[in-house]
């Protein structure tokens, strides 16, 4: 009785929480939002789907012919399906500072604005030029023009370093198959 009870707040806790990111972006009250808003909202619950993953979330949620918008009573029990069953998790930490360090060829803690441009423009699933400029402005240090990925900015003392608080949000949404594509190179 009580692990149904425990799933059934669970649940309701679940949907709450999407409700309240949904009435976010309900301009209109009336239950619907503009099909661009769907990514937004769904990293917004902790989730952070690929482009071609979100592409695969919004084709479930569209309607046989398309309006632009998506319904509440259609989106409520895919994304409650997405969060319970813990899709699209963010990038663990250690493999975001793995990637990194593999990024950060010389070690030193942080990478130019130039270089992520590159990595993340040429590279996996582009970021597009909106993107960029929001998260460069988000990660980039405004005196320094660097991005420290470690808070610290010491790679060398990595037993305390952790990474920063924007690369925690930003490393997240960085294509998975990029991280990948370096992690694995020898």
């Amino acid at each position: 009785m009580a692990d149904k009870y425990n799933a059934e707040t669970i649940i309701t806790e679940t949907q709450k929480r999407i409700s309240n990111a949904f009435d976010v972006f309900d301009h209109e009250s009336n239950k619907t939002v503009d099909v661009r808003e769907i990514g937004t909202i769904i990293r917004s619950l902790g989730c952070f789907p690929s482009e071609a993953e979100l592409h695969d979330v919004i084709a479930e949620l569209e309607e046989e012919e398309p309006t632009g918008f998506v319904r509440y009573e259609k989106f409520l029990p895919t994304v409650t399906k997405i969060l319970l069953e813990r899709k699209f998790r963010p990038i663990p930490e250690d493999l975001l500072l793995q990637a990194f360090e593999v990024l950060d060829q010389q070690k030193r803690g942080h990478l130019e604005p130039e270089e992520l441009t590159k990595y993340l423009t040429q590279e996996g699933e582009p970021f597009t030029q909106e993107e960029m400029d929001e998260m460069l402005s988000a990660a980039v240090d405004p005196d320094k023009n660097i991005s420290f990925y470690w808070q610290d900015g010491h790679p060398e003392k990595k037993q305390n370093g952790a990474l920063t608080t924007g690369w925690m949000k930003w490393g997240a949404l960085i294509p998975r198959q990029l991280w990948q594509e370096h992690l694995e190179q020898p």
